[in-house]
């Protein structure tokens, strides 16, 4: 008797983790919903479709500065950029400067955007889009710093085409960099940093600054150490060591 009220027991938990799972899942596809309506009426939102981009000259390529920021400041981009706190950080440490957050996940940079509206951010948008695309995008030379902040190290060989560091998207970034502009890599990823520097220097890439441990080591750009994510924050609360790069991309 008590083996059967056993099963039952466990089939009703089951049950409710089911309906509880249903649950938030609903939730939460409504929450998108609502942060994409939301995007739509956002001034700071940019979501081309991808045949603007590939089929298309899209009109802001060469033209960021002047149509959106009304100024000729110098444009950095930060790429997958999930919330948007990273890309907002920057922006306020740096007004002199131009920032577009790139994720293709609308429903995540949301936060980001209503935050510089609601604060008066000026200097900062968000672009949805696939990354790899982003020479369709920005121009020969308009840009003039990307950061990658905690990107999926995509540790599996067989991914290594996704990675933000790999040999095709260096020649992207290349074409759309400034010939002094530089890329930067915050990671916990103590793969995705050495892999890095190996591509790096194998290729004969300029690596001017790297460190693979920036908040026990002294001399870290403030930039680095000064602005931290929700998730760095769970990452050092882990002990876990942050590691950061900043190189230029050779000419090919």
């Amino acid at each position: 008797m008590c083996f059967f009220n056993s099963i039952k027991t466990n089939i009703k938990l089951k049950c409710f983790l089911n309906f509880t799972e249903s649950l938030k899942n609903k939730v939460g596809s409504k929450n998108k919903l609502k942060r994409f309506k939301e995007n739509e009426t956002f001034t700071n939102v940019y979501q081309p479709s991808r045949q603007d981009l590939v089929e298309a000259d899209y009109d802001l390529k060469g033209d960021w500065n002047a149509s959106v920021f009304k100024n000729s400041n110098p444009l950095v981009l930060e790429l997958g950029c999930g919330k948007g706190e990273y890309s907002v950080a920057l922006a306020k440490k740096f007004p002199e400067r131009n920032f577009i957050g790139i994720d293709i996940k609308g429903a995540r940079f949301w936060r980001g955007a209503k935050t510089a509206l609601e604060e008066n951010i000026p200097n900062v948008a968000f672009l949805r889009m696939q990354i790899e695309l982003i020479d369709h995008a920005f121009a020969k030379n308009e840009i003039d710093e990307i950061w990658i902040t905690f990107p999926d190290p995509q540790i599996k060989y067989k991914r290594t085409k996704h990675r933000l560091i790999n040999q095709e998207f260096l020649k992207r970034y290349k074409k759309i960099l400034k010939p002094n502009g530089c890329v930067n890599l915050k990671t916990d990823s103590e793969f995705m940093h050495g892999y890095t520097l190996g591509l790096l220097h194998g290729e004969g890439h300029e690596v001017i600054y790297a460190n693979h441990d920036v908040y026990k080591n002294e001399g870290s750009p403030e930039e680095v150490t000064g602005i931290q994510t929700f998730y760095e924050e769970q990452y050092l609360e882990q002990n876990k060591p942050i590691t950061y790069i900043r190189f230029k991309i050779k000419d090919n």
